[in-house]
């Protein structure tokens, strides 16, 4: 890892980036859905014009962690921060479904170009030692984003209006870019050598990188079926619709909490991706099957506080794991496909389990999710000792 300074000032703007997206996504999701009687969207063009945003990342998200490698994680990270500033002015122009749709599309776009090479820099800038930490630490602030960015959006909207919202993206992203502009560092490219077509597919089917990227799909796949099943089976129970909200407010503080404490277990040597990922993975099996046998009010947050601590323990020791054991030099490749499948897991948790549940019930469809995140946790226990990440040589703090 590059030996750059990891002060606050540098690495702080990457939180602000990754809180960004984050709160972006689901600010602009849950305004979309509170008011899409009055914008005129019916429930198709609604999951329409929610999915562009991860359509384009998915899309987007390897080409640009590339792209990274090649020119510097700076100006990609800048120009998609002001890219994310510019599509969201976008929406200002007229709240009709077709603006809105491009603004959510330019706005995926974006932060397809600012999300991998902020993961990569956050690498490079904390070294071998503190990766652990660094990526604990910026998973919170994503975390946070989750969390205040579905209330805040929709009191904006209903304060002042939706384009007060799209406002308060672009004065986010624009300050994000401004600071990365004056306070990262100008992180050098590393130089690389040429790659073949079966290099590519060789490195992207190492166990090393496999096994860490399902855990993260899996992660991501519970996480998508919590925030849109959590408050579905609160309505069922005949709780307030408020009570399933809160659930999954629950869940994102709890990876909001743990994730940087995770991490500075890593660094210290106490845990690991071995370990720590599939003994998470399988406390929300437990969780997931619990809520399926049990729906209860008491079982709905007492399984969203632990699939909220499967997120947060899963993820910093996954990425740190990827950042670990990649090559500087494609460094923002891999964080981009691992973002890649952190999304497609996002997207077909959700998509397989309402199939599941339409075929036979929902019951049954969470427990075949707990049986996928069983496999998975079973898997990332098939990684070498020596791919654990470990390292209890560091000294602790």
């Amino acid at each position: 890892m590059t030996k750059a300074s990891s002060s606050v000032w540098s690495v702080a703007p990457l939180y602000l980036a990754g809180f960004t997206t984050a709160f972006g996504a689901h600010g602009v999701a849950g305004v979309l859905g509170a008011q899409s009687d009055g914008i005129g969207l019916t429930l198709l063009s609604l999951g329409l014009m929610l999915a562009l945003y991860d359509v384009a990342e998915v899309i987007l998200k390897p080409v640009f962690g590339a792209l990274s490698d090649r020119i510097g994680v700076r100006p990609v990270i800048f120009g998609g921060l002001v890219g994310f500033a510019f599509a969201s002015l976008l929406a200002l122009l007229a709240p009709t479904p077709l603006v809105l749709g491009l603004a959510r599309l330019g706005q995926g776009a974006a932060a397809a170009a600012f999300s991998p090479a902020s993961s990569a820099a956050v690498a490079r800038l904390a070294g071998k030692e503190r990766l652990g930490r660094s990526f604990g630490r910026y998973g919170a602030w994503k975390s946070l984003g989750y969390v205040l960015g579905p209330l805040c959006g929709v009191a904006l909207a209903h304060l002042w209006g939706m384009g007060a919202l799209y406002l308060v993206l672009a004065v986010l992203a624009a300050g994000a870019a401004g600071w990365v502009l004056f306070a990262l560092p100008a992180l050098p490219v590393v130089p690389r050598r040429r790659y073949t077509v079966a290099d590519l597919v060789r490195q992207t089917t190492e166990r090393g990188f496999l096994v860490p990227t399902l855990l993260l799909a899996t992660t991501t796949a519970v996480l998508g079926v919590a925030v849109g099943f959590l408050p579905l089976l609160a309505v069922r129970m005949e709780l307030h619709p408020l009570v399933g909200a809160a659930a999954v407010t629950l869940l994102a503080l709890v990876s909001m909490a743990v994730q940087p404490a995770v991490g500075r277990l890593r660094d210290q040597g106490r845990a690991g991706i071995r370990s720590g990922g599939s003994g998470a993975l399988g406390l929300a099996a437990l969780a997931l099957v619990v809520l399926a046998l049990a729906p209860q009010a008491v079982t709905l947050f007492a399984s969203a506080a632990v699939m909220g601590l499967m997120v947060g323990v899963v993820t910093p020791l996954a990425f740190a794991h990827l950042a670990e054991s990649t090559p500087e030099e494609r460094l923002g490749r891999t964080m981009g496909n691992a973002e890649l499948g952190r999304e497609i897991g996002d997207a077909g948790g959700p998509l397989v389990v309402g199939a599941i549940a339409t075929a036979t019930s929902l019951p049954v469809a969470l427990t075949a999710l707990a049986a996928a995140s069983l496999t998975a946790g079973a898997l990332g226990r098939s990684l070498p000792c020596g791919e654990e990440t470990v390292r209890s040589e560091n000294p602790p703090g």
